[in-house]
């Protein structure tokens, strides 16, 4: 599995690199405007979609996400300081050709995107919003809405977690739960959680 990851890795690093061909240079500003930038943006809509609203739950939704929260996960992917086994697969490659200005360009552009809403009226909705504003004391869990905003918007840092994709969602609480992902603050909220929990939380959230 380790060498299918690392080839993967390789393999999406040649791709990018031979994609922005004559953009080597090129730096991504607020405006996204020149065709190397579009060549940049092209890339990411690849997974993401064209304004960061992707498709498939297997890629995250970018829309409306905090810009400090993206160019915080993107070093970090840069550095392969997140080890989860999608980000060595998906994005190491991709990354390491970023600089920081360009990470900071495209922070902006999909910052800027109208966010995706919450799917409302999902089977443990009326559960995850309690779990969500005010956690479960006796289990030890905190209430999300202290770190992510009433709304789950976030804030710098601390993600937009609302309207994401359910699956995605569930996916990386998990993936906190088992410390596979590393974030010590999720990690002790999260290493109570049932998959109920979780599922709740998904339905109050998120957005299919």
């Amino acid at each position: 599995m380790k060498n299918i990851l690392i080839i993967a890795s390789a393999a999406v690093s040649l791709w990018l690199t031979a994609t922005l061909g004559a953009a080597a240079g090129s730096r991504l500003g607020p405006a996204v405007g020149t065709a190397a930038e579009s060549k940049v943006m092209t890339v990411c809509q690849k997974c993401h979609g064209p304004q960061g609203d992707s498709v498939s739950p297997i890629f995250p939704r970018l829309n409306g996400q905090q810009a400090d929260y993206i160019v915080a996960q993107l070093k970090s992917l840069r550095s392969h300081r997140r080890k989860d086994t999608r980000a060595q697969g998906y994005m190491w490659g991709v990354a390491r050709e970023l600089d920081d200005t360009m990470m900071t360009g495209l922070a902006k552009y999909f910052a800027g995107q109208k966010p995706t809403q919450p799917q409302i009226g999902g089977a443990l909705a009326a559960e995850g919003e309690k779990i969500y504003l005010n956690g479960v004391p006796a289990e030890g869990i905190a209430a999300c809405q202290q770190c992510h905003g009433k709304r789950g918007e976030g804030a710098g840092p601390t993600p937009r977690i609302s309207g994401q994709h359910a699956a995605y969602f569930r996916m990386a609480i998990g993936a906190f739960r088992s410390t596979l992902r590393g974030n010590e603050t999720m990690h002790a909220v999260t290493k109570n959680m049932t998959d109920r929990d979780i599922e709740a939380l998904a339905s109050y959230l998120a957005n299919d």
